[in-house]
């Protein structure tokens, strides 16, 4: 069976693509006891709140429409942020050779996220470059989450 998150991005990905916009994620969450439907977009130059506006209006009677979630839930678009979270090869494509955050699960070595420049992502494998120029590879399934990271 299909996750929501999954049946949205795709009747989702063509109304916003069809905006100017790009799809960046759908989550389906529950916060503190409430149930959030989340779409984050992005595009080139970066998103407006007008951006996110015009995506709410579009996808709200599409969700009423096709109604996929049977509970009451609340509906936010988003810009997927400067710190966004990489999740698709197309992601990690993208960013290759950025500064990234790499949060595990379990610690490794005592040390449980790692920062570095993404260096390679194949096979579900995140590598990174730390400062030192030291390699640090983690498979998928030891990865919480990898961010892009903002250097000042």
């Amino acid at each position: 069976m299909a996750k929501t998150a999954d049946i949205v991005r795709e009747f989702s990905e063509p109304i916003v693509n069809s905006l100017g916009l790009e799809l960046w994620d759908v989550e389906f969450v529950k916060e503190a006891g409430e149930q959030y439907l989340r779409v984050y977009i992005d595009k080139e130059g970066g998103v407006s709140i007008d951006d996110c506006v015009t995506v709410h209006h579009a996808l709200d009677p599409v969700l009423d429409e096709k109604d996929p979630i049977p509970v009451a839930y609340t509906f936010e678009v988003c810009s997927a942020g400067l710190e966004r979270q990489l999740k698709t090869p197309a992601h990690f494509e993208r960013f290759m050779g950025s500064p990234v955050s790499v949060r595990l699960y379990k610690a490794k070595d005592g040390v449980r996220e790692f920062n570095g420049s993404l260096s390679g992502y194949a096979d579900g494998v995140v590598s990174i470059t730390d400062k030192d120029g030291n390699e640090h590879s983690f498979p998928d399934q030891e990865i919480a989450a990898v961010k892009l990271r903002i250097e000042f």
